[in-house]
């Protein structure tokens, strides 16, 4: 029984484990976006928002925390710069995962995990939508305004017959 194991080991020795996933999460990082199996982006789930919670407070122990996790330098700096600033105000939930389907190979589940704040389609699709916003208004005003335009337009044609009718005479 699994009592109380709540790591997914992934079939690989504690040591393997932390130097993939601390692999994966530097990539996350400066990629953005990478591609993975279902397994392994749920456990990256719980190495990488940690990291990224830690990076909005930007000190030298947060950056050490930090680095000492991932090893790689120019991944803290990337996170420090650029992604702590986009996710400031975001309680959690930093990243996403999309299911790809099954990997022809040997069929495991694959899917895209990607950091949430840097999907510039659906940033994209979000921005135009609140432009697209309007105020409300009432609907008397509408109506006076459709009514003023149908009286013009019976207005114009009264007056061309009456000139019509003036130049045959």
């Amino acid at each position: 029984m699994r009592h109380r194991n709540k790591v997914n080991n992934l079939s690989r020795t504690s040591a393997h484990r932390n130097a993939m996933l601390s692999n994966m999460a530097a990539s996350l990082i400066l990629h953005k976006r990478i591609t993975t199996t279902v397994a392994k982006a749920k456990a990256l789930r719980g190495y990488v928002e940690p990291l990224i919670t830690k990076s909005k407070d930007d000190s030298t122990h947060s950056r050490r925390m930090v680095f000492r996790l991932l090893q790689n330098k120019f991944a803290v700096s990337e996170l420090f710069r650029e992604i702590s600033v986009k996710v400031a105000d975001r309680p959690g939930g930093y990243t996403r995962i999309i299911k790809l389907g099954t990997r022809q190979g040997d069929n495991a589940e694959m899917c895209m995990m990607e950091l949430v704040d840097f999907n510039e389609n659906l940033l994209g699709k979000e921005t135009v939508a609140k432009k697209a916003k309007t105020t409300r208004r009432r609907a008397t005003r509408k109506t006076t305004v459709k009514s003023e335009q149908t009286a013009k337009e019976t207005a114009q044609p009264a007056a061309e017959k009456e000139a019509e009718t003036d130049t045959n005479e």
